[in-house]
């Protein structure tokens, strides 16, 4: 089966983050870099306030990224609907997330008339050694 098309690209789906979260600062906030048939790349820039004891990044910031990227990706392929919410997300911590770029790539798993189902992969090092594997599910209105 073919994957979806999207309907915006990466710079329509960053104005409609900045839309959907107007006092977010936006020198921190995650930016879509690619957009692509069932698929987003997220970068979050690295800053000292995401490490935990430890020096890695926490959890709380690995999955605020991980339902930023299911939702970018949604409004890649629905539109401007900024009342899609997440309805389940399911976070597999692999390992630690050195401190670095926090990456998001995320896959469109099924996108059906009232709920999309993604896969959101994180690092900070490399695509090879994944931080995080999150399955999130958003529900469309």
């Amino acid at each position: 089966m073919a994957a979806p098309q999207p309907k915006l690209d990466a710079d329509g789906v960053n104005a409609l983050l900045r839309r959907a979260f107007p006092g977010a600062q936006l020198d921190v906030f995650p930016t879509v870099t690619a957009v692509a048939p069932g698929r987003v790349q997220v970068v979050s820039p690295y800053r000292e306030g995401l490490l935990r004891p430890g020096g890695v990044i926490s959890g709380p910031n690995l999955m605020s990224l991980a339902d930023t990227a299911a939702y970018a990706l949604v409004l890649a392929h629905i539109g401007d609907q900024l009342m899609a919410v997440t309805s389940q997300l399911n976070m597999s911590f692999l390992r630690g997330a050195q401190p670095g770029d926090l990456h998001a790539d995320a896959e469109l798993l099924r996108l059906g008339r009232r709920l999309a189902v993604c896969d959101v992969r994180l690092w900070t090092e490399s695509p090879d050694r994944l931080a995080a594997q999150a399955n999130v599910t958003y529900a469309i209105p």
